[in-house]
């Protein structure tokens, strides 16, 4: 258990932040252990067969299985709230060679060569992690990215909701079942860390999580933001949808195109990403999805600069009577 020591400084520096570089790093336990983590499979099965092309050992290697640490340098804490992975990766290729040697050195086990070439020589080291980390990605994550995104989007947007009307407090305690804030210390359930640590006025970092697992990860004694990870809300739908509705009476009553459009607002999600799922125009999309709105089918918030469209209660009614499956 880890005992995290908060004061006020620290609440009001809390923040959140998405993170595309550790999605890319979290991912790997996935596709080394796919059986550990069932709500995946469907991305594995499709992801596995790009990979077949891609050198991405060193990923491999500094992802270990079990994992009990993963190198801090390879994800630290975003400086902003939705970075690119490619401002990550920038700021990944600046780590100091003493910092990438340590946190090196505290995963266990025989060193590979590949390892062993980033220990010795980590600037040019970096530069290879940085170009394997990019070929992986586009074929892992880049075509699952936008809606990744979205769902991690809606996951701050529920939870700056909370916050703002239940206090950094109610945030912390509906967080994750493994968090915890009990006066101003938060206890963190790990696995294999324990001890007791200050923030000292850093404040704290949320970073949801699609690929992270069950559990939470932490960082709170590296240069930089503490950051908590946790797992984002219904990841399984990410691999699960239908691009058509089965049901043909909501059809007939909506049109196909409006029925199909309800079918995928089982979570909040963009105009631009329904208009690349559906394959219509975002205008043609944005005319029938004001039309939903304007029958209270559907309703809209908006997530920094993006705005998410959903399901109403009644427009779950509607789907739910209609006997359509929905994911």
């Amino acid at each position: 258990m880890m005992l995290v020591g908060l004061e006020a400084r620290d609440l009001a520096m809390t923040r959140f932040a998405i993170s595309p570089l550790w999605e890319v790093i979290a991912s790997v336990r996935i596709i080394k252990e796919p059986h550990l983590f069932p709500e995946h499979l469907a991305w594995y099965g499709r992801v596995r067969p790009r990979l077949a092309g891609v050198d991405w050992r060193l990923l491999a290697d500094l992802v270990q299985i079990p994992t009990l640490v993963i190198p801090t340098f390879v994800c630290t804490p975003p400086a902003t709230s939705q970075p690119t992975l490619d401002v990550e990766l920038a700021t990944l290729v600046t780590t100091p060679p003493e910092a990438v040697r340590a946190s090196l050195d505290t995963l266990s086990g025989p060193r590979s060569a590949r390892l062993t070439a980033l220990h010795t020589e980590p600037v040019a080291g970096l530069t290879r992690l940085a170009e394997t980390i990019r070929a992986y990605a586009d074929a892992a994550i880049g075509p699952y990215w936008p809606r990744m995104r979205t769902l991690l989007e809606r996951e701050v947007l529920l939870g700056a909701q909370r916050m703002a009307t239940e206090g950094v407090h109610g945030l912390l305690n509906h967080l994750d079942p493994y968090v915890r804030l009990e006066a101003d210390t938060l206890r963190v359930d790990h696995i294999v860390l324990a001890g007791t640590v200050r923030l000292d006025g850093r404040g704290l970092l949320l970073v949801p999580s699609v690929f992270g697992g069950p559990r939470v990860w932490s960082n709170f004694g590296s240069p930089g933001q503490p950051v908590l990870r946790y797992p984002a809300r219904a990841v399984a739908t990410l691999w699960e949808r239908d691009p058509a509705p089965r049901g043909q009476g909501l059809a007939r009553v909506l049109g196909r195109t409006r029925a199909t459009l309800l079918h995928e607002l089982a979570v909040p999600t963009s105009t631009l990403e329904l208009a690349e799922r559906s394959g219509l125009t975002p205008g043609t999309v944005s005319q029938h999805l004001g039309a939903l709105r304007d029958a209270g089918l559907v309703g809209a918030h908006r997530a920094g600069r993006l705005v998410l469209y959903a399901r109403t209660t009644a427009g779950e009614a509607v789907v739910t009577a209609s006997g359509v499956t929905t994911p």
